[in-house]
């Protein structure tokens, strides 16, 4: 966590690849929590772009092997959406974003610098390739091979304060385990 003296927790950032049970953990966290808590993630993002941004060579876009490749505009739009939940946080809301470092580090640091200044919990949602796999299989909405190839990538680098897995322990018990680190 960042210092910044005794506000508690602010913000909880939930970093795992596609079909690794962060969702889950979300509506479970803001269950548990004692203090109300808004859940935001990089799929409500994608949800709020324009058509054209969605496959198109400056948004984002989704391959046939299940690769995401990002562009110049969803940067720019990703920034202004960061900068919009860190004022939400900064005018008193706690925040679960539920997010996928396609750039491992690199995209933490994107994260980290939009949120400086605020108590941060860094976690990270594992969860082995075949299960993610399965479970993308089963919910029928993603391309085919993203969980897969994202379940390693996005920790490359990257720092937590705690890990968990959804693939060897149910969402409520990895949101009790989150839970446990979190300053009120």
């Amino acid at each position: 966590m960042t210092d910044g003296g005794s506000v508690g927790t602010q913000v909880i950032v939930l970093n795992g690849g596609s079909s690794s049970g962060k969702t889950g953990i979300v509506r479970c966290l803001k269950a548990v929590l004692p203090q109300p808590w808004l859940g935001f993630g990089v799929d409500d993002l994608v949800d709020a772009m324009p058509p054209a941004l969605v496959d198109g060579g400056s948004g984002i876009g989704f391959g046939e092997q299940g690769e995401v490749v990002v562009g110049e505009q969803w940067r720019a739009l990703e920034a202004a959406w960061l900068t919009g939940i860190a004022a939400m946080v900064r005018a008193g809301a706690r925040v679960i974003l539920d997010d996928v470092f396609l750039g491992g580090a690199a995209s933490q640091e994107r994260v980290r610098i939009q949120l400086e200044g605020l108590e941060v919990l860094w976690v990270g949602v594992r969860c082995a390739p075949d299960i993610a796999a399965g479970r993308e299989i089963a919910r029928g909405d993603r391309t085919r091979g993203m969980a897969a190839s994202q379940a390693t990538i996005v920790h490359e680098g990257v720092v937590y304060d705690v890990e968990v897995d959804t693939g060897t322990t149910e969402s409520l018990d990895c949101a009790h385990a989150i839970a446990a680190h979190v300053v009120t």
